[in-house]
């Protein structure tokens, strides 16, 4: 499809959710769409698929979505090219933007999307109404009734399992058109969603509060401030200093947003990269343990095991890696 097309496509879209095209189109010149496909199953859902790079770094504000009264929107971001047998992914080192995750906000929440230079973002956009939801949550909605109260403002990101991953690639991989392609990407929809609910079904309880802007700005400067210094973990204090909240209300709020406390959550980071250094560089894993910080490898060996489920020793072999 040219690129002409997919440019009509995403302005037809954001005049169809109520976001003025006039705002989007300021800066689509600064994007290179690879990719489009929408799937439009409104009122219930609407599923996007989109990959593209941006010729300059940019920040998009999303306007709220308001031909959707009630509703929630699930971006799977970013989809690599990996093999489901070790379901280590492929990203570069300084760019938040390119780590699989999952990000949801309400449809009445103004948001912020960044557009890095040069980067690939391939995304999988699920907008839901709340109805439609809450049906195929079926009599488990309680567990989730965070997420249907409109009258908060509330943000929560989400690791990408590779279990999601393999089915976000496959989803995004190839196209189906012609008879039942609507019902075989609403299926594929409703999976994906089981598959995060399943995730966000072990998060630990929180009384969720609501939002302000820059307290979400704040909680994303210590989230990068944390995944850029993984190898010299920040101190509380300066993660403190950096949010300018005090304390408590600094941990409660990230494990609102992230599900974990600021210290799992940089732990499980730390892990995830040493994977990463080790069949990406071909780090052994002393290697990979030293660069990241640790002077006690038996440490270091203790929590890649709680992460991994295995010793990193054993890991490197089953990979075909450097043991030592």
């Amino acid at each position: 499809m040219s690129s002409t097309n997919n440019e009509k496509q995403m302005l037809d879209l954001a005049e169809k959710l109520g976001m003025p095209a006039s705002d989007f189109s300021a800066t689509m010149h600064l994007l290179r769409l690879n990719e489009i496909h929408i799937v439009d199953m409104l009122p219930e859902m609407l599923l996007m698929i989109r990959s593209v790079i941006a010729e300059e770094t940019f920040i998009y504000k999303r306007k709220p979505v308001n031909t959707v009264t009630k509703g929630l929107l699930f971006s799977f971001q970013n989809i690599f090219n990996h093999s489901s047998n070790n379901h280590t992914y492929q990203y570069s080192e300084k760019s938040l933007q390119a780590r699989p995750h999952i990000r949801v906000t309400p449809l009445h929440l103004e948001s912020e999307v960044v557009f890095p230079k040069g980067l690939t973002i391939t995304q999988i956009t699920i907008l839901i109404e709340f109805d439609f939801l809450k049906s195929f949550i079926g009599k488990d909605q309680e567990t989730f009734r965070y997420l249907f109260d409109d009258e908060k403002t509330f943000l929560i990101e989400e690791f990408m399992s590779p279990e999601m991953a393999d089915l976000v690639t496959e989803i995004a991989g190839t196209p189906v058109s012609g008879i039942l392609s609507e019902a075989y990407y609403k299926l594929r929809a409703l999976e994906l969603l089981y598959l995060l609910f399943k995730n966000l079904s072990k998060r630990q309880y929180v009384q969720y509060q609501s939002l302000r802007g820059d307290e979400i700005a704040a909680l994303y400067r210590v989230r990068d401030a944390i995944s850029f210094s993984l190898d010299d973990p920040l101190t509380q204090d300066e993660l403190v200093k950096i949010s300018g909240m005090n304390v408590l209300k600094l941990r409660k709020l990230f494990k609102q947003i992230f599900g974990k406390g600021i210290y799992e959550y940089c732990q499980y980071l730390r892990m995830k990269e040493a994977a990463r250094l080790m069949q990406e560089k071909h780090l052994s894993v002393s290697e990979a343990g030293y660069q990241l910080g640790f002077t006690n490898l038996s440490y270091f060996g203790r929590l890649f095991e709680q992460h991994f489920g295995m010793k990193p020793k054993k890991w490197s072999a089953q990979h075909g890696l450097k043991g030592k």
